[in-house]
């Protein structure tokens, strides 16, 4: 960790800022006692010196100079912050505690800033003295000063304040902002590298949380969620390309041997035409699995959102329905159909549908003849739901949330046709709408619930989204494994 990387930190800025802001703070609330106070001690100065005015006046007035000369000396002898001096016209000292007449005293206002020469019992010391001049008959001057030693040591002492406090402050301000910026660019640099190692490859990694719950154990909170979801969507994706080239290897390698096969023997119109009816079954199930994965990765990735619209889940249960009678009753199962009403819900028709029959093909499929399967719709106030029960095997607890996953196959379904796509497309249909699909035991079989958020848009509005659409890719029954 570079010096030049500490002060470029946003947290080292940020404590310089503050610093300022705080120094300016004290410089405005040490100026504002230090003004204030001066003003009180000039208004107790200008106050005392005019008391004291008032009071040789009156001496003045009762016993003429004498008595004043008397109380100038007598208040001389006495007061030890307050100067005095009586002068003759010639500006010579009659009397009072000043050593001589101020120089320049004439020249100035009523009020005074002096610097005087004060005669003390232990020799003459030299003051700095406010002080105001009084004009008396027969030429007589009287000048009554105060000492501003106070006022002196009060600026010093505001001066003395100010300079330790920012001193102070600069020190807290550089000791803190380092201590921030250093514990910071710890975290952030342990980020960087972790990121670093997730980018070199190793997935498995997460940001380290200290438990203070601050923003980086938040952020390190959000970081892992999202590694969490990459290194599921990678792993999902290795064994999707894994069973994807195992899946479809059986399907290929069977439509070429059959290809080669028929080009061998000689042309033969009958068994030319079961060649390419094999053909033709073979390429299907390619297809077919292809258009399953790029239907999931639609869903998942939320493409279809823009084509959202009203839709009546109870007309997408009583047309899967009258699709797969036919089938049902061809294989001795009884299909009902139990519908309250109207179960609106916002949604991709064509996708909604298709999840639909997915779980009723996979009802169908593992059903034995004699058994029964069950759709019914509940419409409530804010949800809607779908649930398909059968009587067939089931899912063991253990594997029903396997069974979601991209080609997925139990080893008692692997006799049967199939991918294992079609639960996978279901629980993403079911994501991309903001609902959730709940696989639970039926005792016999498997239910199978779509659960999604109610529309609040009248029921009337609702589009039909008819299964059997020439859009919709249906699957065949028997074509998907569960």
């Amino acid at each position: 960790m570079s010096q030049l990387n500490l002060f470029r930190t946003s947290a080292f800025r940020l404590t310089w800022l503050y610093l300022m802001l705080f120094g300016t703070s004290v410089l405005a609330l040490l100026g504002f006692i230090y003004w204030s106070t001066l003003a009180v001690i000039e208004r107790q100065t200008m106050e005392t010196v005019e008391a004291e005015a008032r009071g040789l006046a009156e001496q003045y007035r009762q016993g003429g100079i004498e008595r004043l000369m008397n109380a100038v000396r007598q208040r001389s002898e006495t007061s030890k912050d307050t100067v005095f001096v009586l002068a003759d016209r010639d500006l010579r000292p009659i009397t009072g505690n000043l050593a001589n007449w101020p120089a320049g005293a004439e020249e100035r206002g009523p009020w005074l800033n002096l610097q005087v020469s004060r005669r003390e019992p232990h020799g003459i010391v030299s003051s700095q003295v406010r002080a105001r001049l009084y004009i008396l008959s027969g030429g007589y001057r009287l000048l009554i000063g105060r000492d501003t030693y106070e006022r002196a040591r009060f600026e010093r002492i505001i001066f003395n304040a100010l300079t330790w406090s920012l001193a102070a402050a600069a020190l807290l301000g550089v000791g803190g902002g380092l201590f921030l910026s250093r514990r910071m660019l710890r975290r952030v640099d342990q980020v960087s590298r972790t990121a670093r190692q997730i980018v070199a490859g190793d997935l498995s990694l997460r940001l380290v949380k200290t438990g203070s719950d601050d923003e980086f154990d938040r952020l390190a909170d959000s970081v892992n969620g999202m590694l969490d979801q990459i290194e599921r969507l990678m792993t999902g994706m290795r064994l999707a390309t894994d069973s994807m080239a195992h899946d479809l290897r059986s399907p290929l390698t069977r439509l070429r041997g059959r290809i080669e096969l028929a080009l061998r023997a000689p042309p033969q119109t009958a068994s030319d035409r079961e060649a390419l009816i094999d053909v033709l079954a073979q390429a299907d199930a390619a297809l077919c699995t292809f258009d399953s994965l790029l239907k999931i990765a639609a869903a998942e990735a939320g493409t279809a959102r823009s084509d959202f619209a009203v839709v009546d889940l109870s007309a997408v249960a009583r047309d899967a329905g009258e699709l797969y009678e036919p089938v049902a009753e061809e294989a001795a199962i009884t299909l009902s159909v139990d519908v309250d009403g109207p179960a609106p819900l916002r949604g991709q028709p064509e996708l909604l549908a298709q999840a639909v029959t997915n779980v009723l093909d996979n009802a169908v499929k593992y059903t034995p003849a004699g058994g029964r399967i069950a759709i019914r719709v509940d419409s409530g106030p804010n949800e809607v739901a779908l649930t398909v029960t059968d009587t067939g095997p089931g899912i063991p607890a253990a594997h029903r949330s396997r069974v979601l996953e991209r080609f997925v196959r139990l080893e008692e379904c692997r006799s049967t046709p199939g991918a294992g796509l079609g639960l996978c497309l279901v629980a993403a249909v079911a994501k991309l709408h903001d609902g959730t699909v709940t696989l639970f035991d039926s005792a016999p079989g498997l239910g199978v619930t779509l659960t999604f958020p109610a529309a609040f848009e009248a029921a009337a509005e609702a589009t039909p989204a008819a299964p059997w659409s020439p859009d919709i890719a249906m699957p065949r029954p028997a074509s998907v494994g569960e």
